[in-house]
């Protein structure tokens, strides 16, 4: 089945991209150019503008703007409202696995910015997601992440835990018990996917209408399935724990005793983790990894959510 590499909704026949997926770009684009820049000279652009954009980041990254009356995107040092991510060299299929893993996401009640798959000259995939610290023509929203909050800088991003993650929560955000649901979902959603780096830096407050509160998820990827033998469940540690973490440190510990969720909230998000795979899988095999990390996705979550819904 083909699908859209925008939302990796089935196509219609004749369709390289679907309309809605084309709208969650911009209402107005209606067709899409192939990205020129091949995979080399992306990765050489991102090299070269590095101290040029405000975006920042271990992986290569790109800052461009979309030109929705002629279909293409435009690579930019500054301005942009878009980020495009090329594959980083030495690792193989991560934007088809971030793409995946955020559209996942969406569909598990997490919010996520406007995104997805851009092929390239070359054949290549780009992942493309559109900022969400920009609002209207010229507004910039103030967006400071986790490690900004608790002094740390990126080489101590590693250096903190879940713990502390919740306590920012609870310290910084307008309506902490709405947000600590959020982070609850998020974290449960990482550890079923397979996504073992959510670092400080991978997580951001905004302030929006004078209210703080946790940013649209981004970075979402299937480390596990990058990293082929990843050795830890968790970038921050969960009772002082990386690995080997069960039903009883997510749910009874972090969830009910740390964040002191309700009941019938928790009740609720582990309803939809619980009953979202059979939905996630059809998902994961319209996605545009190719068959074996297809394959090796879906082992993972059945082994995570064997792991908390037994």
């Amino acid at each position: 089945m083909r699908a859209c590499p925008i939302n990796l909704e089935p196509l219609a026949d004749g369709e390289t991209f679907s309309p809605a997926g084309l709208r969650s770009w911009h209402p107005r684009l209606t067709h899409l150019q192939v990205l020129a820049l091949g995979q080399d000279e992306q990765l050489r652009q991102a090299r070269l503008r590095a101290d040029k954009m405000s975006i920042q980041g271990v992986q290569p990254k790109l800052s461009a703007v979309l030109k929705p009356k002629d279909g293409c995107f435009e690579v930019v040092d500054c301005g942009g409202r878009f980020i495009l991510k090329p594959n980083p060299p030495p690792y193989e299929e991560v934007p088809a696995n971030e793409a995946l893993s955020m559209t996942l996401a969406r569909h598990a009640g997490i919010e996520v910015p406007p995104h997805g798959l851009l092929p390239a000259v070359d054949g290549s995939w780009v992942y493309v997601v559109r900022r969400f610290d920009r609002a209207g023509r010229d507004d910039r929203l103030h967006v400071e992440d986790f490690a900004q909050l608790s002094g740390a800088t990126r080489d101590t991003k590693y250096a903190s835990s879940l713990e502390q993650v919740a306590k920012l929560v609870e310290t910084h955000c307008s309506f902490p018990a709405v947000e600590k649901a959020a982070l609850a979902r998020r974290l449960l959603f990482c550890f079923l996917i397979g996504n073992e780096d959510m670092h400080l830096k991978n997580f951001s407050l905004l302030v929006e209408r004078g209210k703080v509160r946790l940013a649209p998820a981004y970075d979402f990827l299937n480390s596990t399935l990058v990293l082929e033998n990843a050795s830890e469940e968790s970038a921050l540690p969960l009772r002082g724990r990386k690995r080997k973490l069960t039903r009883a440190d997510w749910i009874d510990y972090f969830c009910r005793e740390r964040l002191g969720l309700p009941e019938t909230i928790l009740a609720g998000i582990l309803a939809d983790l619980r009953d979202g795979p059979p939905e996630w899988e059809k998902i994961i095999r319209r996605s545009f990894l190719s068959t074996p990390r297809q394959d090796h996705y879906i082992e993972i979550l059945e082994n995570r959510h064997r792991r908390i819904f037994r």
